[in-house]
């Protein structure tokens, strides 16, 4: 059956990505709905590509052309699929066979990385294993999924991962004062651990460093780039839909439609090229320049295409469409506020230093 939703494509045929439009339908149909769009995304978590099995391009696809119906939904869906692939990378990189959260192969998942001066939460050996004690900010939706993998600091100075059970009586989630008018069914709000036992997801260190740290922060910009691609859509629906009344699109609006069409098509490209060396083993293998460095240049350059996206794109629409077009005003509020996990100049100063030590292709 043909899918509703048009596919974002970087390389692969619709036909090729067919077999998972049904979701992609779905999550078009269920935007706002958080309960059905975490039952999609774990639906999605069984049968997705994960990043460098093979299929990368095709991951990153599937959730450009979510963000693209929905940016929102596209919020949802990649921190579970990250999660799910992080469970897999721990389990392929440690011999080390330990009990997951109950019933965590269906469940909902997010992942809790960030750090913040007024929060810290520590991990501490307690009997066999480990529990967790402290506060972790920035944890999206966590009154509404299953189960996490957090990170914490541990006793040797370093932070490791850490699977959790977000329904052990010892986790209280706040209740954000979420003001956001983009993402707004995507609530970001601080978690306490009171003495909460949790599963160690590889060693001290090992979140950070492997590789997939890396491919998860560029799916997060596929999923920018799916969002910048339904904006896109929008200005083009709307230029043709004034040809149809009778008003062709002057100068300025065709310009500005040509460089929409550039800048997303020049950011596809480079996603397309990051995904095939993921999958080729390419990407870091001569020593010159580490998979972090192509993540921040890919999450940089994509970035700073959306920026361009909204702006062009705002600026030729006008007013009437923002404040009387509710999906096209929920998908620029929403993919304003998510382009801003991006850090700007503080991560291509990161970037910049990384250049410096000669880790570039140039």
């Amino acid at each position: 059956m043909p899918a509703t939703t048009t596919p974002v494509l970087l390389g692969s045929t619709p036909a090729g990505l067919s077999p998972w439009f049904p979701i992609l339908d779905s999550a078009g149909g269920t935007a706002g709905d958080v309960p059905a769009l975490l039952d999609l995304a774990v639906d999605a978590g069984h049968t997705w590509p994960r990043p460098g099995e093979g299929r990368t391009m095709v991951l990153w696809e599937l959730l450009a052309s979510v963000a693209a119906v929905d940016v929102a939904a596209a919020r949802v869906f990649e921190p579970h699929l990250d999660a799910v692939a992080i469970l897999a990378q721990a389990a392929n990189s440690s011999p080390v066979d330990h009990p997951m959260p109950a019933g965590a192969a269906d469940a909902s998942w997010g992942v809790f990385a960030a750090e913040a001066p007024n929060a810290r939460l520590e991990a501490r050996p307690a009997g066999t294993g480990v529990v967790l004690n402290g506060t972790k900010p920035w944890c999206s939706l966590a009154g509404r999924l299953d189960c996490a993998i957090v990170t914490a600091h541990t006793d040797d100075g370093g932070r490791a991962a850490f699977a959790v059970s977000l329904r052990h009586p010892g986790v209280q989630c706040e209740e954000p004062a979420w003001i956001a008018r983009g993402l707004r069914e995507i609530p970001s709000g601080s978690v306490h651990f009171d003495q909460v036992p949790a599963t160690p997801v590889g060693g001290t260190g090992w979140y950070h460093s492997r590789p997939g740290f890396a491919w998860g922060g560029m799916g997060v910009a596929a999923c920018w780039l799916g969002g910048a691609v339904g904006v896109a859509r929008d200005f083009r629906d709307g230029l043709l839909a004034g040809a149809g009344a009778g008003r062709e699109p002057d100068q300025l609006a065709l310009a500005a439609l040509g460089e929409v069409d550039r800048t997303i098509a020049a950011a596809l490209q480079y996603l397309a090229r990051t995904a095939a060396r993921i999958d080729d083993r390419s990407l870091g293998a001569d020593g010159n320049q580490s998979t972090w460095s192509e993540a921040q240049r890919v999450r940089g350059t994509v970035a700073a295409a959306v920026e361009r996206v909204l702006h062009l794109v705002g600026s030729n629409r006008g007013p009437g469409p923002l404040a009387f077009d509710e999906k096209y005003a929920k998908r620029m509020a929403d993919l304003a506020l998510y382009v801003r996990q991006h850090h700007g100049a503080r991560d291509d100063a990161q970037l910049g230093r990384l250049a410096l030590k000669g880790d570039c292709p140039w």
